[in-house]
C-alpha cells in the first residue's frame, strides 16, 4: 500500500518499514504525544497527514527497549483498531 513492507496482526495493519523508518499504527488519541518524541513524525503519505500513523527514525529505535516501546504501542492499539473492508 505504501511502498514498503507491512506486518499485519489480527487481519489489521500494525507496523511496517518504509524506506529506513519504522511505521506504526497507534491510537489517534496518542498521536500528538507520540509525535512530540524525538525521531517521530506523522506519516504524510501522498502529502496528507494520517492521524494514528507515525514514522519513527532509526535513531529513535536504536536500543531494544526503544524498539519494543513503539512495537508495544502499535500492538496495544491493534486490539481496538478496525480492519479495513475486504474486497470481494
Amino acid at each position: 500500500m505504501m511502498g514498503g513492507l507491512t506486518f499485519m496482526c489480527n487481519g489489521k495493519m500494525c507496523v511496517g518499514v518504509l524506506k529506513d523508518e519504522l511505521m506504526c499504527r497507534i491510537d489517534p488519541a496518542f498521536h500528538e504525544e507520540a509525535t512530540s518524541k524525538p525521531g517521530c513524525r506523522t506519516l504524510d503519505f501522498t502529502k496528507r497527514p494520517m492521524s494514528g500513523f507515525i514514522l519513527v527514525e532509526q535513531s529513535a529505535i536504536a536500543t531494544q527497549q526503544a524498539f519494543d516501546y513503539w512495537i508495544d504501542l502499535a500492538l496495544a492499539f491493534n486490539e481496538q483498531a478496525k480492519a479495513s473492508r475486504k474486497k470481494k
